[in-house]
């Protein structure tokens, strides 16, 4: 899944019935009293704030729980766009001390999870295409908010020195938001190598690619099931000669504009795809619960200036649709630990009104 500064994003632009949910008596840390609203006290407990300064997003625990590898842009640890680093997110001090970096730190890098074993990552960077961070998209004049799709992205295996191992993409164009399997046997990521975006899958070492997805628009951000066997992503399919007509020409500047987007689910060999949300406006960042029945999300969609995102859940059949978070800015990349007692998300909360998106985790007692 890709990230871009999300606070651009807030610059420029009927459920199934609930059972009655009470607020955990159980011990709570001092923060939760700063830094959630009582309504979501029904789902998390004794939160962490992680970072402290700059965007920080795309944050994915190891296969042991133990370590989360993330994207910072952060200035004070000496970098001028996203790169990636790890924390033992229960004992480092992010506030006073630099996590170890594990890109190599030239060009733009997104996206990167853990493999098997803990001790190597993957993820996608454009530093074969130069050392340089690439130029952001300027301003547009017909105000279209879009995202850049860099053609010098590939995806890599790296070890936790930072040292690369392996390139496993080499084709024309765009190849990142790579995510691994909790089989760990399975990577899915997105790719422009049949000139759209599309969902593909690997084996871990780039063999066995299979394409997934083949309908016109931009289909991205994949996570796949706890048992493996489905994939949900965020999609935003054009569909009037207008729209389309629209994306296609973006698409050929190099860009996309991410604000109209609902999710998808399909089997992991994108068999029986369809349509999860219908709700209008951005819906992404999707992950699949512990149960695999469920979906938490990140939405604006009852937002009227394209602000507050927050986090929702929703049920794999579209029912029950449960909001979750009540920041008033923006919630958003929300993953589950492996082992389901913890979430770890990006928000705008706590930052002094300011532009900086930190990682928070914090115990899930939401059921």
């Amino acid at each position: 899944m890709r990230y871009i500064s999300v606070l651009l994003v807030l610059l420029v632009f009927g459920c199934g019935a609930q059972k009655k949910e009470t607020v955990s008596t159980e011990a709570r840390s001092a923060q939760d009293s700063l830094l959630l609203h009582p309504e979501e006290m029904k789902y998390l407990r004794n939160i962490k704030q992680l970072t402290f300064g700059g965007n920080n997003a795309e944050a994915y625990w190891s296969f042991d729980d133990k370590h989360i590898v993330f994207q910072s842009d952060y200035a004070e640890w000496g970098v001028g766009c996203d790169q990636m680093f790890v924390t033992d997110w229960r004992n480092d001090d992010l506030k006073n001390n630099r996590p170890q970096m594990v890109s190599t730190g030239m060009g733009r890098t997104t996206c990167s999870y853990f493999l098997p074993g803990n001790k190597t990552i993957v993820y996608g960077s454009t530093h074969l295409g130069g050392e340089n961070c690439p130029p952001v998209p300027e301003r547009r004049a017909d105000g279209k908010y879009v995202w850049p799709i860099y053609p010098s992205f590939d995806i890599f295996t790296a070890d936790l020195d930072g040292n690369i191992i392996d390139q496993l993409t080499n084709e024309e164009g765009y190849d990142a938001e790579a995510t691994v399997s909790p089989k760990g046997d399975r990577i899915v990521f997105t790719s422009m190598r049949t000139g759209d975006l599309e969902l593909f899958t690997m084996n871990i070492d780039g063999s066995d690619v299979k394409q997934i997805t083949n309908e016109l628009g931009y289909d991205g951000g994949a996570f796949f099931s706890p048992d493996g066997s489905k994939l949900i992503f965020r999609s935003s399919r054009p569909k009037t000669e207008e729209d389309i007509k629209i994306y296609q020409d973006l698409l050929k500047e190099g860009l996309v504009m991410p604000t109209d987007m609902e999710l998808y689910i399909c089997n992991a060999d994108g068999s029986d795809l369809r349509k999860l949300t219908d709700l209008g406006q951005a819906n992404w960042a999707p992950f699949f619960h512990p149960s695999g029945e469920k979906i938490i999300f990140a939405s604006n969609h009852t937002a009227t200036r394209g602000f507050p995102f927050n986090l929702y859940m929703i049920n794999i059949d579209g029912t029950g649709l449960t909001r979750i978070t009540r920041d008033e800015t923006f919630d958003a990349f929300p993953v589950f630990s492996n082992d389901g007692k913890h979430i770890v998300f990006s928000s705008n909360r706590n930052n002094g009104g300011g532009r900086d998106t930190n990682l928070f985790v914090a115990e899930w007692i939401g059921g």
